[in-house]
């Protein structure tokens, strides 16, 4: 399997006009940036791997892509956790459910220290060195679009977990790339930045107030509805809804009619399923 150009669309939001990088259209398996981070790993030959460990939270975005990768590569996925809530246990549903029915073994322990040599170990959200050659791909596909449209101007907008697609995407890109933190803080996004590279970091936008990743806010939901109203889109509920709070904010600021407005879709579409029923409960 390989991944094909995705296409960029023409949108407007709240009387701004948008173009938006469809990543969630990449592969109806295997999308989003996530499926960037791992294209090394898809389109590589590895003969002595044999298995893939990797950790985070029971429905992660990550952890359903490298499910996929895995399924395809016909390797073993073990995926460890701090906790999964009981209630998805005996109810599983998103990311969670897909992974399982992909052959994951999922554990609530500790990680071990130390890997043998037939098994192949990926960071939590694919913080990794190797995420740069679909991000490279990436950074291609939207320097093409701009060459052929003769788009001299553009801002490339993606809300950030690690940083690693927003990072590795300034490095490729002659635009300037702009993201905002969505697990931690500032501070903990140019450190992710620091972790992998030494100089030419993105612009990591401030956001209006503290937000705790995974947690329900209404302006989260609010926005969701409001992109699937207007531009017929659905975005992610994690990162995509904090993402264009902070992206419309800075376009309403500082709006130049001769920049174009670009913003890349994080795919990771499967995870709204547990998040929708979440947010119905509390607002609805």
């Amino acid at each position: 399997m390989n991944l094909q150009n995705s296409p960029i669309q023409k949108v407007k939001f709240n009387k701004f006009e948008y173009y938006v990088k469809r990543d969630d259209l990449l592969n109806n398996d295997f999308s989003g940036n996530k499926a960037r981070k791992f294209y090394h790993f898809l389109v590589n030959d590895f003969p002595n791997i044999k298995k893939v460990v990797s950790h985070g939270s029971a429905q992660s975005n990550a952890m359903y892509s490298l499910s996929v990768l895995c399924k395809l590569k016909n390797w073993n996925f073990e995926y460890y956790v701090d906790h999964i809530a009981t209630f998805l246990k005996e109810n599983p549903i998103g990311n969670y459910k897909a992974a399982l029915q992909n052959g994951m073994k999922i554990f609530e322990k500790e990680l071990a220290k130390k890997f043998d040599e037939n098994t192949l170990f990926i960071s939590e959200g694919g913080a990794v060195k190797e995420a740069k050659l679909g991000i490279e791909k990436l950074a291609k596909e939207i320097e093409f679009w701009a060459n052929e449209n003769q788009i001299k101007k553009l801002k490339v907008f993606l809300p950030s977990g690690t940083g690693t697609t927003a990072l590795y995407l300034q490095r490729y890109l002659s635009f300037e790339v702009m993201t905002c933190a969505c697990v931690g803080d500032e501070e903990y996004l140019q450190k992710q930045f620091e972790y992998l590279e030494n100089d030419n970091f993105p612009t990591i936008l401030k956001r209006e107030k503290k937000y705790h990743f995974g947690k329900l806010y209404k302006e989260f939901y609010e926005i969701h509805k409001e992109l699937i109203k207007q531009t017929n889109i659905e975005f992610d509920l994690l990162y995509d809804s904090l993402g264009w709070l902070v992206f419309e904010k800075y376009v309403k600021e500082n709006y130049d009619e001769n920049t174009k407005y670009l913003y890349i879709h994080q795919g990771g579409i499967l995870g709204n399923t547990s998040m929708i029923q979440r947010y119905i409960y509390k607002y609805d």
